[in-house]
């Protein structure tokens, strides 16, 4: 199913949304946090889905404990090197990790700044010792409002050359894409590539605001598009990558089963589709998963596995120099 030939990447995966289970439990034992458990086999339901949730919002609140656990920096520090450490366990050659400053710093009232700093010491650290590229991607929680997602970029900011995307995410239908312009534009002016979670939990119209508005040149999900015939064309025209997430598009309830996933679709219409984990640890997965139900549950074919493999080098935030090189690097392990 993954071509051991090719460079592998995952370009949708959220470092805050990846915490372990067992990182969350002894971080709570070594802050004296206390959790809604008793032990940690009774802490595992609570942070990992069990089928499907109700609905994003749902799915998102299971993400919640394990920033409930960072109760300083060298927390930060450790989520981050052990996200190095499970893209290596993964087979992972580049990775893309994003995550949200406040929503890692909220629940301590942490420095957003020093915990910007942190995550990037500990994926530099975690990048030398596993030999994997990676790139940060800085989030806007939306579901904290405007004001809040300004502090978060400032704090990006203060680190702009470690960073090397903005996005936007959280409660799509709540908080649309039209109140984060002024935002997007400082992102734009930095130089950072922009990709935007749309189509998820709102419509194809949620879609062409990021790309229009926000200057989007990848989607998170992008389920949505499949209901606008025109919007598939233009993506494909243009080259706005679609980063799916099949098994958190179905325990988002974002999808009714698996097999409904867009991927195929979107393929047949030439859109450059990639494959990736999105809340590796909440849904209890790894990429190596996505692939088998890419397969056997919504019915790729190899050629179309592998022409995603491919999708997630084309798409990756990174020079075409960058690209060549991660194929060299496989030709000579082969």
């Amino acid at each position: 199913m993954i071509n051991p030939h090719l460079p592998l990447t995952d370009l949708h995966r959220h470092l805050d949304g990846n915490i372990r289970p067992r990182t969350i439990w002894e971080l709570a034992q070594q802050h004296g946090i206390v959790l809604p458990a008793d032990s940690y086999e009774a802490l595992l339901p609570l942070t990992q889905v069990q089928g499907q949730t109700s609905d994003l919002l749902d799915f998102l609140q299971k993400l919640d404990y394990g920033v409930s656990v960072l109760a300083d920096v060298d927390a930060c520090y450790r989520v981050a090197m052990e996200n190095m450490e499970d893209a290596h366990e993964s087979s992972l050659d580049y990775v893309e990790l994003r995550f949200s400053p406040y929503y890692m710093a909220k629940a301590f009232d942490l420095d957003m700044v020093e915990v910007v700093e942190a995550v990037i010491d500990g994926v530099r650290a975690g990048s030398e010792k596993f030999g994997i590229q990676a790139n940060l991607i800085g989030i806007l929680s939306r579901t904290f409002g405007a004001d809040t997602c300004r502090k978060e970029l400032d704090a990006l900011l203060a680190c702009k050359e470690q960073i090397t995307a903005l996005d936007l995410a959280g409660d799509e239908l709540g908080f649309p894409a039209q109140q984060f312009l002024e935002h997007f534009k400082l992102a734009r002016d930095a130089g950072w590539n922009i990709t935007v979670h749309a189509g998820e939990a709102d419509g194809p119209q949620s879609i062409w605001n990021a790309i229009e508005q926000l200057g989007a040149s990848r989607i998170g999900h992008g389920v949505a598009a499949t209901r606008d015939d025109k919007l598939m064309e233009y993506m494909a025209k243009h080259q706005i990558a679609v980063e799916s997430c099949p098994t958190s598009n179905y325990q988002t309830a974002t999808l009714k089963a698996i097999a409904d996933s867009p991927m195929p679709l979107f393929l047949e219409r030439g859109l450059c589709v990639t494959l990736n984990t999105d809340d590796p640890a909440v849904s209890n997965i790894d990429l190596e998963n996505e692939y088998r139900v890419a397969k056997e549950i919504i019915g790729l074919s190899d050629a179309q596995l592998e022409q995603v493999q491919r999708n997630g080098v084309t798409a990756a935030f990174i020079s075409e120099s960058d690209k060549q090189a991660l194929y060299a690097r496989k030709a000579e392990k082969a």
